[in-house]
């Protein structure tokens, strides 16, 4: 006599049917960080821009020079949102290269 949980496979062959419970896994993303440009009245616009562009490779030419634009009218502008550790490299290259510039996490 067969149960529900088996299944008669062939003629001879009984195998038992079990229910696999999948377990649910759900991945915490990396909190992202924002890379802060603060004006300054030390550097140029044209060498902020050329920074920019080497530090933060997927910037294009308008969107460093806007970002630029922002940092000189408001005093502070967002260069980019990243993974801390990206976040931290931008920052301190952009020091390194004369810019003030702030790392905070994204709400």
């Amino acid at each position: 006599m067969l149960n529900k949980e088996d299944v008669v496979v062939g003629e001879l062959k009984t195998v038992s049917v079990e229910t696999l419970e999948k377990r649910s896994t759900s991945r915490k993303l990396a909190p992202r960080y924002r890379v802060l440009l603060h004006n300054d009245d030390f550097n140029s616009m044209e060498h902020v821009v050329k920074t920019l562009l080497t530090t933060v490779p997927s910037l294009t030419q308008p969107q460093a020079v806007s970002i630029m634009m922002e940092a000189h009218t408001n005093d502070i502008a967002l260069v980019i949102s990243c993974a801390q550790e990206h976040a931290e490299f931008y920052c301190e290259t952009l020091k390194n290269h004369g810019l003030t510039s702030t790392i905070e996490p994204e709400e």
